[in-house]
């Protein structure tokens, strides 16, 4: 597969890292020479510089034999016109644009990005992409993660294990002995900075991130299992009121209304229009790190604090109060990726990275085959895929044990009809099922070539 990508940003270079390393022939656009330098000297990929929507920069990218175009640069509309010049000129068969500006994504004009306009295939907007994050996690207290599969039949948690995890120190292979109604599968393990797919010998220890897939109807007792028993926040505090911010409380309004929420942002101008644009939120105009904005916001009594100010030194900060003021839970958004690591150990529950937020939803339409959807773990740890298995598919027809998986691939779950199956080693997968999987970064081009259409693929 030939993939140009315009921008050598995080994003760019984290989406050129995953498909380089899959022998993708990858060729990268940026007009800042230091990160083009940098790109190349990283990665197995070809760099240019050049402006990224200039015809003649992408024919000199490649662009007439090209199979995708992902455009990520930091302008929205560098972003869209060289997805329209890819294809009114070179005919490029996918094109993905990264859009920031919440003007374009209005309803109103929804017909700017159709086939007769400005034909982009798939719009990314890591704004809204992340406020359905954290939406998403609001719903399942302890968690750091939350993702809905399978038309939300099954659930991908992840969970930090503390002293009070109850699975500790037990042999996986003993879990569905001891908790029979325990609907779930593990399928990865962080601990101390690395990751690996679990044996059914292998034991939780405390302080390891742990990766599960769980049957959605049974996620309260799964959540139980690891010593997290609480109930969906409903006192919320918002620290920003960014796009970010906005969208959340929207979100928020309208899929929880029983949540009293309320929002704090540093800029007057910014905190009016908010204020105007929601109709249950209260909105604070004020600076997240003085205390008494922050005991005007009541963060003593909230469960969950969400920072997502455009400065990760006050979201870290933010949270770190309010935890200190009595809030039990906080939720920070982080861009470095260096503050990472140092993050969790400060004792912030939740982490969001916009820009692995975004790198997974740009894999989803990478991917080829009958993958629905894909999520990627820990920065590039593996991914947790959702597909369909076909009839032409080796897996269709007989029990798992005999299944040839590639290594570092591990199922999670089948979907039959409205039927949630936790596989076992005489589980029989049909055509049509959909299947959940894990699989280590360096599997999943197998995993691919297992629910694809051969003849039209390859």
């Amino acid at each position: 597969m030939k993939v140009i990508i315009c921008g050598a940003g995080q994003v760019g270079f984290n989406i050129a890292r995953y498909l380089s390393g899959e022998g993708a022939d990858i060729t990268v656009v940026d007009r800042n020479p230091e990160l083009v330098q940098k790109i190349s000297d990283s990665l197995d990929v070809k760099g240019m510089v050049g402006f990224a929507s200039y015809p003649e920069v992408l024919e000199a990218a490649g662009a007439r034999d090209a199979d995708m175009l992902v455009a990520v640069t930091y302008a929205d509309e560098v972003n869209m016109v060289a997805c329209q010049v890819c294809h009114s000129i070179f005919g490029v068969p996918t094109k993905i644009a990264r859009v920031r500006n919440q003007s374009y994504l209005d309803a109103v004009w929804s017909d700017l990005f159709s086939s007769d306009h400005m034909p982009i295939d798939h719009i990314i907007s890591p704004e809204l992409e992340v406020a359905k994050a954290i939406e998403r996690r609001l719903q399942v207290p302890g968690a750091f993660d939350a993702i809905a599969l399978a038309d939300g039949k099954i659930t991908l948690i992840g969970v930090r294990c503390t002293a009070e995890t109850p699975i500790l120190n037990t042999p996986l292979r003993q879990l569905t002995d001891l908790f029979p109604d325990l609907h779930i599968v593990i399928v990865g393990i962080q601990r101390d900075g690395k990751g690996f797919v679990p044996s059914p010998e292998d034991e939780l220890r405390e302080g390891d991130d742990v990766y599960f897939i769980s049957d959605s109807r049974h996620l309260l007792r799964a959540m139980a299992s690891f010593g997290h028993e609480g109930q969906a926040a409903r006192r919320v505090v918002v620290v920003g009121g960014g796009n970010i911010g906005l969208n959340l409380a929207r979100t928020v309004e309208e899929k929880h209304p029983h949540v009293n929420l309320k929002l704090i942002e540093v800029d007057k101008k910014r905190a009016e229009t908010v204020a105007r644009d929601l109709e249950k939120t209260v909105v604070i105009h004020g600076d997240a790190l003085d205390n008494e904005i922050l005991e005007e916001a009541n963060v003593k009594a909230a469960e969950t604090m969400i920072a997502v100010s455009n400065d990760d030194e006050v979201n870290i900060l933010a949270s770190l109060l309010a935890k200190q003021q009595g809030c039990q839970r906080a939720v920070t958004l982080v861009n470095k990726t260096s503050y990472g690591p140092l993050v969790g150990s400060l004792g912030i529950d939740a982490v969001v990275s916009p820009r692995a937020i975004t790198v997974s939803t740009i894999l989803q339409y990478v991917r080829r085959g009958k993958i629905r959807s894909v999520h990627s773990l820990a920065d590039g740890f593996g991914e947790v895929i959702e597909a369909e298995a076909l009839e032409t598919s080796g897996l269709v027809g007989s029990p798992l044990r005999e299944a040839k998986l590639p290594d570092g691939v591990l199922f999670g779950a089948i979907v039959r009809g409205d039927e949630v199956i936790i596989p076992r080693g005489d589980t029989v997968v049909r055509a049509k099922d959909r299947i959940v999987l894990f699989a280590r970064a360096n599997a999943v081009k197998k995993v691919e070539k297992l629910f694809s259409v051969r003849l039209e693929f390859f």
